[in-house]
C-alpha cells in the first residue's frame, strides 16, 4: 500500500450522445491524467457514477483503466453496493481484470450497524489476494465510519487504506495518529480541505475536480511535500474557486449530483478531453446557459 500516495483522482466515466460507455473519450481522459503525473487512478468512485454504472460498464471501465495505465501507476477499482454478496462479487471481478486495490464503503440500505460493518470488511477482505480501501462517504452511504473502527481493521490487516471523504478533519487527524505505526495512507477526498488535510498528515488526495484541473492538485501536493504552506493555501484557493462550476446548475432543476458531476463532465468537454457531457440516468444534464458559466469559470482559473 505504500504507493498510494499522492493525487489519484476518482475518474469521470464518459459516454456517447447515445448513452454507451465511450471508451475512446475515457482512453484520452485515463491519458491526459497519466501525462499530467497522478500517481493512481479510481475507477468507479462517486465521480464515476458508480451507482448507476452496469455489471458491464464497471468491467470494460475498468479493464481500460488497467490497460492504459500498464503498470506506470496503481488503479483502484470502486466495488460499492448494497450488500456484502454482490460487493464480493465486484472485487473479485475487479481483481480478475487487474486491479491492485478495491474501494468499498460501508453496507448501506440495510442500514447496518458497527458489528455487519466489521464483520462485511472481513468478509471482503478474506474473499480477495489485493488490499482493500475503505470509503467513508456519509452524505451518500448514511454512515460514518467510526474512526476507532477505521483503526481497528487496519491493525487487524482487514483494510490496507481509507479514502474518506466525510469531511470530518477531526475523525480524520484521530485516524491519523492511530494508524501512524503502520503502512496505512489516509487519503482525502475533498478537494476544498485538502491542503488542511495534507496538513495535518494526509497521504494523498482523491478529488473529483482533478479530472478537470490534475495539475493544479499536483502542485497543491508537491507544496505540502516541501513544506510550502503559503504556496500551498494559494494553490487552495485557486482550485476553490474553480469547484464552485458544480454550483452553476438550478437546485430547483436537479440534484447536486447531477449538478457536479455534469459540472466536471462539461469542463472536460470544454477542454476536449472527452466528446460529451452526458451523465448516466437518473442524473440530468446542464443546460447550454449553465454550460457557458463553466466556460467562463474555466477561462478565469
Amino acid at each position: 500500500m505504500t504507493a498510494l500516495r499522492g493525487v489519484i483522482p476518482p475518474v469521470c466515466t464518459p459516454l456517447t450522445a447515445s448513452g454507451e460507455l465511450d471508451v475512446p473519450s475515457l482512453e484520452r481522459l485515463y491519458g491526459f491524467l497519466l501525462d499530467a503525473g497522478v500517481h493512481g487512478l479510481f475507477v468507479g468512485g462517486s465521480t464515476g457514477e458508480i451507482g448507476q454504472l452496469t455489471d458491464s460498464v464497471r468491467a470494460a471501465a475498468l479493464s481500460v483503466a488497467v490497460s492504459t495505465a500498464a503498470g506506470q501507476v496503481p488503479v483502484l477499482a470502486g466495488v460499492i453496493d448494497m450488500g456484502t454478496p454482490r460487493v464480493v462479487e465486484h472485487a473479485l471481478t475487479a481483481q480478475r481484470l487487474g486491479a491492485d486495490a478495491v474501494v468499498a464503503t460501508a453496507p448501506f440500505y440495510v442500514r447496518a450497524g458497527r458489528p455487519e460493518v466489521r464483520a462485511h470488511f472481513r468478509l471482503l477482505a478474506s474473499a480477495l489476494e489485493v488490499p482493500v480501501v475503505a470509503y467513508d462517504i456519509p452524505a451518500n452511504i448514511g454512515y460514518k465510519l467510526p474512526g476507532d473502527l477505521v483503526a481497528s481493521l487496519a491493525h487487524e490487516g482487514v483494510i490496507g487504506a481509507l479514502k474518506d471523504s466525510s469531511g470530518d478533519l477531526e475523525s480524520f487527524r484521530q485516524v491519523l495518529a492511530d494508524t501512524s505505526g503502520l503502512d496505512f495512507p489516509c487519503l482525502t477526498g475533498s478537494e476544498t480541505l485538502a491542503d488542511l488535510a495534507l496538513a495535518a498528515g494526509a497521504h494523498g488526495i482523491v478529488p473529483g475536480l482533478g479530472n478537470v484541473d490534475p495539475h493544479g492538485f499536483l502542485r497543491l501536493y508537491e507544496h505540502a511535500s516541501r513544506g510550502d504552506w503559503d504556496a500551498a493555501r494559494t494553490e487552495q484557493a485557486r482550485l476553490t474557486e474553480l469547484f464552485s462550476i458544480i454550483t452553476v446548475a438550478d437546485p430547483a432543476r436537479i440534484g447536486p449530483m447531477s449538478a457536479a458531476l455534469g459540472a466536471f463532465k462539461a469542463a472536460l468537454a470544454l477542454r476536449g478531453v472527452i466528446d460529451c457531457p452526458a451523465t448516466f440516468p437518473p442524473l440530468l444534464p446542464l443546460l447550454p446557459a449553465e454550460i457557458e458559466k463553466i466556460s467562463a469559470r474555466l477561462e478565469r482559473s
